[in-house]
């Protein structure tokens, strides 16, 4: 929820950016060199505050999938204690067959675990922008840069 308020936020950091880059546009084109560094002053300042929104909103992304993950961890935790409670009753009585189905539950839950862990770490992975790798990043700006003709 606080992410997709940030979001939010962050898109109207932009639009008040572009309207401060077209009064800087008119200011130009009537000369008016002062009023041209103001508006440009509030465009600059605007885009900052949008990036900074934007980093935030990635960060509190990243807090909620670890939280999300350790939650996750927790009742695992939680169901394998059971498994293992389980599994001593199970070596008392001796009972083989007994054994054998919670011996094959506890598997089951390792699996489980495995899977879960996987798919936690890739959604941190992929929320996490900070850790995102430069050269990718570089080269999706020089790709938007070259199709708007941006050098």
């Amino acid at each position: 929820i606080t992410s997709k308020m940030l979001m939010r936020q962050a898109k109207r950091c932009q639009k008040e950016e572009k309207k401060e880059l077209e009064k800087l546009k008119k200011a130009v084109n009537s000369g008016s060199k002062e009023e041209a560094r103001i508006y440009g002053s509030n465009a600059i300042r605007k885009q900052n505050e949008r990036l900074n929104i934007t980093k935030m909103a990635s960060r509190v992304d990243a807090v909620a999938s670890k939280v999300q993950t350790a939650v996750t961890m927790q009742q695992v935790t939680r169901s394998i204690g059971g498994t293992v409670k389980l599994m001593d009753r199970a070596a008392q009585s001796m009972n083989l067959e007994q054994m054998s189905r919670i011996m094959d539950a506890f598997e089951r839950q390792f699996e489980d675990l495995d899977v879960q862990t996987g798919y936690m770490e890739g959604a941190i992975g992929g929320t996490t922008a900070l850790e995102m790798p430069q050269d990718e990043v570089d080269a999706l700006i020089q790709r938007v840069a070259e199709e708007n003709g941006i050098e």
